[in-house]
């Protein structure tokens, strides 16, 4: 007849299963550790303080407080709890395909991977830092800029194996030197050192003016 359990290791093995997974509502995190830890309230009013907080490689965020997530006691040891997938329900983007995975902030920024393999990027303030080059490889390229769009290069250059059309439908200034390989055709006049091309004078052989270039 096999031996009976004593209902005190009975009782503590179900206390034990009984806590293996919980529920959380994230109160702090403290993310200036290598594993970050976060202050956590279980069940009714328990709080835990040092929750090792669980992420994927590649990935990291500093939860909002109010974060919903799941707590795991290892082995069923409460000082061996950590914690994963802490989310607000309140900023969650809502409405994604099947298929779509969005990154966002409560602020509304967002990078969403779309059906048919569109990227949307959402922000105000965009800025890509890349120490050596930037590349973009593409068929066509569009800027949609309603107030301007400034460079600020020691060098630009337009053009290609197949060469190049550039059509600019916008008032331009250029400041420093440049140097022009090929035919300048121009539907209005052109102005040298305040001088028009299209309307100066010279001096005359005996006196006075010629009239204008013809």
């Amino acid at each position: 007849m096999a031996a009976m359990i004593p209902g005190r290791v009975l009782r503590s093995l179900q206390r034990r299963m009984a806590t293996l997974v919980g529920r959380a509502v994230l109160l702090a995190v403290n993310a200036g550790t290598g594993l970050q830890s976060v202050q956590v309230r279980i069940l009714a009013d328990e709080v835990m303080d040092g929750v090792e907080h669980m992420e994927p490689y590649g990935f990291t965020s500093n939860p909002l407080p109010g974060a919903e997530g799941v707590v795991l006691n290892v082995a069923g040891q409460r000082g061996a709890c950590v914690g994963v997938n802490f989310g607000n329900r309140g900023v969650r983007v809502a409405g994604l395909k099947s298929g779509e995975v969005c990154i966002y902030t409560d602020e509304g920024d967002k990078i969403t991977l779309k059906r048919d393999r569109h990227i949307e990027i959402e922000t105000l303030h965009l800025v890509i830092r890349a120490q050596e080059d930037v590349r973009v490889e593409t068929k066509s390229y569009a800027v949609r800029a309603s107030q301007g769009v400034s460079y600020e290069t020691p060098s630009f250059g337009l053009g290609g194996s197949g060469g190049c059309t550039a059509d600019i439908a916008a008032d331009m200034a250029i400041t420093g030197n440049t140097t022009q390989q090929g035919t300048i055709t121009a539907s209005g006049d052109v102005t040298a050192e305040g001088i028009s091309t299209a309307h100066h004078t010279h001096p005359g052989d005996s006196g006075g003016t010629t009239g204008g270039p013809q």
